[in-house]
């Protein structure tokens, strides 16, 4: 499982020209799934995303978590995240598991990493045709692999 998590002042998906979900402050995820990925490995993802210190305290310092902040999460599916460049110029997405197990895989990841952050989140629809705006805070953005944690 792959993440890309930013730290956000807003951000929004849109679907088919009307806006599906918004929030302000927090953290926008772009996460995509292999066959390989577990309960345990969205366990243990989720968990280190709502712990993650990526939010300025009062000194300016990266200090607190989103759940320190209060913020908000929009979570979206991108199996792209999985993409392969290894040959040629077109990208395989051949290590993306396929939708029948990857959307099971990403309502788990939505419901595990709701209940840690304590409210619900905001989400994107799984294969729909999304547009995804956002204002990066920072800008920080962090790239997880369930894989390296590094």
């Amino acid at each position: 499982m792959r993440a890309v998590i930013q730290r956000v002042s807003e951000a929004s998906v849109t679907i088919d020209g009307k806006i599906h979900s918004k929030i302000g402050y927090g953290l926008m995820i772009l996460v995509g799934f292999e066959e390989v990925d577990t309960e345990k490995s969205i366990e243990r993802l989720c968990a280190k995303i709502v712990n993650m210190r990526i939010f300025s305290d009062a000194e300016g310092k990266m200090n607190l978590s989103v759940l320190d902040v209060g913020g908000e999460i929009l979570a979206v599916s991108q199996f792209t995240l999985h993409a392969s460049t290894r040959k040629g110029n077109r990208p395989s997405f051949i290590r993306a598991a396929p939708p029948e197990i990857s959307e099971p895989l990403y309502h788990n990841f939505m419901e595990h990493l709701g209940e840690l952050l304590g409210k619900p989140l905001a989400s994107g629809i799984f294969g729909a045709d999304m547009k995804v705006a956002l204002i990066n805070d920072g800008p920080v953005t962090i790239v997880m692999d369930s894989e390296n944690m590094e």
